[in-house]
């Protein structure tokens, strides 16, 4: 499998569930495998992958959800409302994920030395910090992110109830006077609607 890691919420999840004190396989629904083969963009070839994987790993006794994230673009939109532009490699892939805690990407080397890929560092993971990746935004074609926010915002209630813990963030975008639109991060647990509106503030990552 060319250019490949483990990654995204699995990682962070077993991260979690130790500085918790839970089993690390615990609320763990599937694996991400992620992989970089753009000679080859066919769902054919990508199924065959999956299967392999699949028969591999298949004793582990756990889901494994394998993707070429050089295809990500063919799909993305029907899946998410959003088109995005292709991605130039895995780790292209793992920086446009969603929050800077499930950036995140490990496999091991020939070597047997662990890669560690991490775009925003492991500060967040490790502080249990959950924010949007606000990078994000730059793949996409349009700028409608309103489908990227409410996914977030579904997986961070989702965490939040799973590892108490966390310090989820949540994402609301306002207009504001000059037509501009300026993005407000508040803590998860204030209620977003009871904010004035009408002073946006701006918040830099």
């Amino acid at each position: 499998m060319p250019n490949w890691y483990l990654g995204a919420g699995c990682i962070a999840q077993t991260v979690w569930n130790s500085l918790h004190g839970f089993e690390l396989t615990r609320n763990i629904q599937d694996y991400d495998l992620a992989y970089f083969d753009s000679t080859d963009l066919s769902e054919e070839t990508e199924e065959k992958t999956i299967r392999k994987a699949q028969s591999v790993l298949g004793d582990l006794g756990v889901t494994i959800d394998v993707k070429n994230e050089a295809r990500v673009h063919l799909w993305y939109k029907k899946h998410f409302g959003n088109a995005i532009r292709p991605y130039r490699s895995i780790e292209d892939a793992i920086s446009s994920w969603p929050t800077t805690a499930t950036s995140i990407g490990v496999r091991y080397e020939e070597s047997g030395n662990l890669l560690v890929y991490a775009p925003f560092g492991l500060d967040d993971l490790l502080s249990m910090i959950v924010r949007p990746n606000m990078k994000q935004a730059e793949y996409f074609l349009t700028e409608d992110e309103s489908t990227s926010r409410e996914v977030y915002n579904q997986k961070a209630q989702k965490w939040v109830k799973a590892w108490p813990k966390l310090v989820v963030s949540i994402q609301r975008t306002f207009a504001t006077e000059d037509g501009t639109m300026s993005v407000m991060i508040l803590p998860f647990d204030l209620d977003w609607r009871s904010i004035d509106r009408e002073t946006p503030r701006r918040l830099s990552l």
